[in-house]
């Protein structure tokens, strides 16, 4: 099986200058989480749900880095996002009717019941509504 040639010439040259725009690691501290978090929000204003944007790639390997540190940190006992979800609205005495101005009634019925995934942008939206990291719902 052959594998794709890498230059790593170039590939240097290109991380040198990635990593001095956004410096990506794996998450240690909560200051690092903090900055990590502000940069996955950042790209989720950018992208939307546009999962062909260019990228999506990034939000997708920062959304990773987040999770694995909330899943170290912050754990949920539910793990998937309608879970969480439902979790929240439950510790927070809420109807589907008290979230109607992030989603509607018959949209989050049907995320509820798992008809439905949760977008980039409700995400986004109801992780600043529960003040929690957008990974949970995503």
């Amino acid at each position: 099986m052959n594998s794709p040639t890498i230059d790593f010439d170039a590939l240097q040259t290109t991380w040198i200058a990635f990593d001095k725009v956004a410096h990506l690691r794996p998450i240690r501290d909560d200051a690092e989480y903090d900055r990590v978090v502000a940069m996955m929000n950042d790209l989720l204003d950018i992208i939307g749900d546009n999962e062909n944007h260019p990228l999506a790639g990034l939000l997708d390997l920062v959304s990773e880095l987040v999770e694995d540190y909330d899943s170290e940190h912050f754990a949920l006992d539910a793990s998937e996002p309608r879970d969480v979800l439902r979790e929240l609205m439950e510790q927070n005495n809420l109807k589907q009717k008290d979230l109607e101005d992030i989603v509607q009634q018959s949209n989050l019925s049907a995320i509820l019941a798992g008809k439905r995934q949760i977008s980039r942008e409700l995400a986004k939206a109801l992780a600043e509504r529960f003040g929690v990291s957008v990974s949970v719902f995503l």
